[in-house]
């Protein structure tokens, strides 16, 4: 079937399509009108020049016609702002989600983002959108639950609190080229973090006797974290005569995790010395641990009676590997080298006694 286009058809059809483009204004406004209808889904108002009607029409009721400013509209039971009423689909939305329980806070803010709200209606929204005050209940902002940060329920410890330990650092035979024997060094303390008696002591013995060591008595202060002062005295054990000395030193964590001391001494007749020492922990595993550590001498003037000569008298430098079966019981083993110095050595010549000396040890490292 074929159409003609003649004259009188072209002017029907053109005629049907303008009042087809008649009839969609208000086959709009109708959409619109249904659209209002549902929850949060209001459209912004078109601008008019002339002032808004003071009511509309919808199914039969009156209903009060939207607000040019957009102002969000009030919820229900309170009053609209003056000069302001609420559009059909806010009032409608908002009536249905009062009889389903929502929050009025929440549906301020889907009003809000219905109408076209300046900054001042929008921050208004917002603010009854946050809510009101926390429940009674409710968690506090920083999780602390009224916790003080400082402290932990329990667990306070007072800095006054005292503690003590005695501690054998060595406690080994020794067997050199040379020489055969025993040697110690311990060391213990009571006190609190702050201030402690502290008690040091080593050397060692051989041939039956003592042959040389020395026993200090100590003041320790804490001047920093990792650092204590000492203020005391030393009492010098072994061959000759016993001498005493007023010692003045600091001990503490060197950087990288060095333990270090250093102590200087002074006696009568002028006489000076002092001692430096570090020992470091290499730790293998949790209980296999290796130990270096070095002890240098010195003195300030010859003491021919004890064996001693001015400048540096010995350096001693030990490699210990311990197995921690407890942290309180270790045994080791390990090699210790001796080196005599100086006017020391050359006493030690003129007595037959040898100048350097290695030295195989084995020991146990324990505390109480």
């Amino acid at each position: 079937m074929s159409i003609r286009l003649n004259r009188p058809t072209i002017r029907a059809a053109a005629l049907a399509i303008f009042l087809a483009v008649l009839a969609l204004p208000a086959t709009a406004q109708h959409q619109h009108a249904g659209m209002d209808g549902m929850p949060g889904m209001d459209m912004p108002a078109p601008a008019a020049s002339a002032p808004a009607p003071a009511s509309s029409t919808m199914g039969g009721t009156a209903m009060p016609a939207r607000a040019a400013s957009g102002v969000p509209a009030p919820m229900r039971g309170e009053a609209a702002p003056a000069g302001h009423a609420m559009s059909p689909g806010t009032q409608r939305g908002i009536h249905d989600a009062s009889s389903q329980g929502m929050h009025p806070g929440t549906m301020t803010g889907m009003s809000a983002q219905g109408d076209a709200a300046g900054p001042s209606a929008r921050a208004m929204a917002m603010g009854r959108m946050q809510g009101g005050p926390p429940p009674a209940d409710a968690r506090s902002p920083d999780y602390s639950d009224g916790v003080a940060p400082s402290h932990l329920p329990g667990m306070d410890m007072g800095e006054e609190a005292r503690f003590a330990l005695l501690q054998f650092d060595r406690l080994e035979s020794f067997a050199g080229r040379e020489e055969h024997g025993q040697r110690w060094e311990l060391h213990g303390w009571y006190g609190n973090d702050n201030d402690k008696l502290l008690v040091r002591s080593e050397g060692e013995r051989s041939a039956g006797r003592v042959a040389e060591g020395d026993l200090e008595a100590l003041w320790s202060h804490a001047v920093a974290a990792y650092w204590d002062t000492t203020l005391g005295v030393r009492h010098d054990l072994g061959d000759g005569p016993c001498r005493n000395w007023l010692a003045v030193g600091v001990q503490g964590l060197a950087p990288y995790g060095f333990d270090v001391e250093a102590t200087g001494y002074v006696g009568l007749s002028g006489r000076t010395a002092a001692r430096l020492r570090a020992d470091y922990e290499v730790l293998f595993t949790q209980r296999l641990i290796l130990q270096p550590e070095l002890e240098a001498n010195l003195y300030g003037r010859d003491d021919p009676a004890r064996g001693i000569g001015r400048g540096f008298s010995d350096v001693q430098f030990g490699l210990r590997l311990r197995y921690e079966i407890r942290r309180e019981l270790a045994p080791y083993v390990g090699m210790q080298f001796v080196r005599r110095l100086g006017r020391t050595a050359d006493f030690a010549r003129a007595i037959g006694q040898p100048v350097s000396d290695r030295q195989l040890v084995v020991g146990l490292r324990l505390w109480f």
